[in-house]
């Protein structure tokens, strides 16, 4: 690997505070599997300004580079290194990827679900002081390690959003498939109108819902939403039952048959199993953290509802987000999910503007 031993990065030392740029070292040279990527494009997530903010935190998890969602250039490659569909990784590809598996955990060999891998290495569980250093997308370049899945990436699929792919669009298409789908001509009421309520209005629409509702704010990601399928949209001024009422109106007074929460708002959950109809399904995507969420247990049993949890998804979801992008890229203008990009001297206002919910999805070049 020519001249390449270590990488500029965002580092997050202090919840809160402004990232420190450092340089974190980089590998003499590459594992078989492994590759080190320049990284191109990465997107932040809701994940990362909960994480940078400390509303979300791990024992002892700083430093760490924040960013999960993050595509980029391979610079060199170990022997052997092929992405999940088995094609063979060269210097020069496109890349995208899902956080690292072992392949030998009880997760990984007797459920056979990667997303429940005991040694599942997201960035954000990965600390900057220790190997591998750089795995976040917040820094020039990253060292894929070879249990992450990697995916060589479609010429006609744009950088932001091969990254957004990476979490956004990944999670929502879990959380569908943990629903069990759409049954064509049914109600979806999707709470949250960040990136993932508009990329789930949009799914639920192409699923074949027959009436999909987003609630969340501000406006003007209601209005966003409305371009991405919403045929009703709910504001956060009033209150739950108000909202309640909204639904029940737009659906006769059944209740949606399906109602997604990525919003993880307090009382989120109990608002969705009453908008709930019966015999309807509730998943929860959007709820991080150890905070008691109460349910109305009652009504669960009363209505027979179906309550799932969904966390993230794997490579698999990965691969057909990237399809999914490219499919609907001539219905959606994905574009407008995304800020103009910033380099990684600016990712610190970037995480405290989408704190503010001025932007849906901030970009970071890191080499701008």
């Amino acid at each position: 690997m020519p001249d390449l031993t270590s990488t500029r990065a965002a580092v997050l030392r202090e919840h809160g505070a402004e990232l420190s740029i450092e340089e974190l070292p980089l590998p003499a040279e590459c594992e078989p599997g492994a590759a080190v990527v320049r990284i191109d494009c990465a997107t932040l997530c809701a994940t990362d300004v909960h994480l940078w903010s400390g509303a979300m935190s791990f024992p002892e998890m700083l430093p760490i580079v924040l960013g999960h969602e993050m595509m980029g250039t391979v610079c060199a490659v170990g022997a052997g290194t092929r992405d999940a569909l088995g094609r063979e990784i060269k210097v020069g590809d496109r890349i995208g990827w899902s956080e690292s598996v072992c392949g030998r955990c009880y997760g990984c060999t007797v459920l056979r679900n990667p997303v429940a891998c005991a040694e599942r290495g997201y960035g954000f569980l990965q600390r900057a002081d220790r190997w591998p250093y750089a795995t976040g997308g917040l820094a020039g370049h990253n060292y894929v390690t070879p249990g992450a899945l990697k995916v060589v990436l479609p010429d006609d699929v744009k950088d932001t959003w091969a990254a957004a792919a990476g979490c956004a669009v990944k999670t929502v298409l879990h959380a569908f498939d943990r629903a069990g789908g759409v049954r064509p001509g049914s109600t979806v009421v999707v709470q949250g109108a960040g990136a993932l309520g508009i990329v789930a209005t949009a799914v639920a629409g192409v699923s074949g819902a027959g009436k999909v509702i987003t609630i969340g704010a501000p406006d003007a990601r209601l209005e966003l939403a409305g371009r991405f399928g919403a045929d009703l949209t709910i504001g956060l001024d009033g209150d739950a039952a108000e909202r309640l009422a909204a639904v029940r109106d737009a659906t006769g007074g059944r209740g949606a048959e399906l109602v997604i929460d990525v919003a993880g708002a307090p009382g989120v959950g109990a608002e969705a199993v009453d908008m709930a109809a019966f015999g309807g399904r509730f998943v929860v995507v959007g709820t991080t953290g150890p905070r008691p969420e109460p349910l109305p247990l009652g009504t669960i049993m009363g209505k027979e509802l179906d309550v799932r949890g969904s966390l993230n998804g794997d490579v698999s979801d990965y691969h057909r987000s990237i399809e999914f992008l490219r499919t609907f890229s001539g219905r959606f203008d994905w574009d407008e999910l995304f800020s103009a990009p910033d380099g990684l001297d600016g990712a610190s206002g970037a995480l405290a503007a989408m704190s503010r919910l001025e932007q849906v999805k901030a970009v970071i070049h890191p080499h701008r």
